[in-house]
This record gives C-alpha cells, structure tokens and sequence, in this order.
C-alpha cells in the first residue's frame, strides 16, 4: 500500500490520481493510526521549510513515520520540500529536519546571488547516476520540472542519486538505503513524472 503523508502541504490529490491511472492501490495518512498498513510511503511538500516541519510535527505522525522508516526499513520518498525535510536542517528556517539523510538544506541566492533568476522554475534536464533505483526507464532522456530556492546538499556522494544544473551543479534527487527524495514535482512531469512514480511503487521493501 503505497500511502500519502497528508500534514495539509502538497497536492495529495494529483498523487492519487496519477496511481490510480497506474492501478496502484494508494491510501492518505493525517494521522499516526493511517499508516499501519503502509509498505511504502510518499512525504509530499511545498512552502517553507519550518512551516512544513511543523505541520507534520503537529500531525502526531512523526513518531510512527520514524518507526516505519527508520526501523522497519519501509521505503519513503520526499517530494520538493519534502526531500528537504529529509535533511538535518535548513538555511531557510531554525528547526531540525528529520535528519533522514546526512545533508543540509542550503540556498541559491547565498551562493550565486543575482546570477539567475529565482525562484528555479520550469523544465530542467537531470542527470541520474547509475542505477539509481527511482530512474529506471528514464536513463537515455530525463526532464522534470522544478519550483524551488533551495536545495540540499548530502554530505556523502554516495547519497546523490541525481543531479541537475541551474548556475551550479546541485542534488536534485537522493536515495540513502530504503530512503529516497527528489527536488522536483514529479505529478507534474508528464511521463516522466508518471515512470519515476511506478519506479517508486516497484522499489522492494528493506
């Protein structure tokens, strides 16, 4: 059962949609009890980093989010600021991350200043590294589209599933064991959104 984290942030809506043109049972969590049955889990995100952090702080979800994922190895994937969360903290706010994956949050403007335009809006090509798990049938051509000011940084490289280029080279989607994240919107890439989703879905559980 693949479950949406509902903490009021994202478009859960689309998510489900988009499974249930796939034939991919999907369920929606808004609290702890809604992820008993959950073998793989989509944590959704838009906005502000401390915003976010606190809203799924005030779920009650956090506690059984950490069992799942943490102990019982069941795969998660972070969408946007979603994948932010997964970090241990963010330039953008002064509350701690999840601290899922070694990393930390930085900005655009604090490193390229005035050099692009931001918000990094619209399509951008991104690269995979080999066999990352979430782009299988996506090697030989990937676009997503982003909306984003910040990204993070992972402290190992090993945890760098894909990059993409916007004035800098930066991580554009990550995976540290049974836990993966992407910067980009993938309900709204198009096919290529709709492949990486299934890709998710197919992920063996720990």
């Amino acid at each position: 059962m693949i479950t949406l984290v509902d903490y009021g942030l994202g478009n859960i809506l689309a998510f489900a949609n988009l499974y249930k043109r796939l034939n991919i049972e999907v369920s929606v969590a808004k609290r702890a009890a809604d992820l008993a049955s959950a073998t793989r889990i989509i944590l959704p995100g838009v906005g502000a980093f401390d915003h976010a952090m606190t809203q799924l702080e005030q779920t009650g979800m956090r506690p059984a989010l950490d069992e799942l994922v943490l102990d019982r190895g069941v795969p998660v994937l972070g969408i946007c600021v979603g994948m932010q969360m997964l970090a241990r903290s963010s330039e953008e706010g002064v509350l701690p991350g999840l601290g899922w994956i070694p990393g930390r949050v930085k900005a655009f403007r604090g490193v390229l200043g005035r050099r692009v335009a931001l918000p990094h809006m619209g399509w951008n090509e991104v690269s995979p590294r080999a066999g990352a798990e979430l782009f299988r049938g996506l090697e030989a051509e990937c676009r997503f589209y982003f909306l984003h000011s910040f990204y993070m940084a992972c402290e190992q490289e090993a945890d760098v599933a894909a990059t993409c280029d916007y004035g800098l080279p930066f991580h554009a989607a990550v995976a540290h064991r049974n836990i993966h994240g992407v910067q980009f919107h993938p309900e709204k890439s198009h096919r290529f959104g709709i492949q990486l989703l299934k890709s998710f879905a197919e992920i063996q559980h720990a």
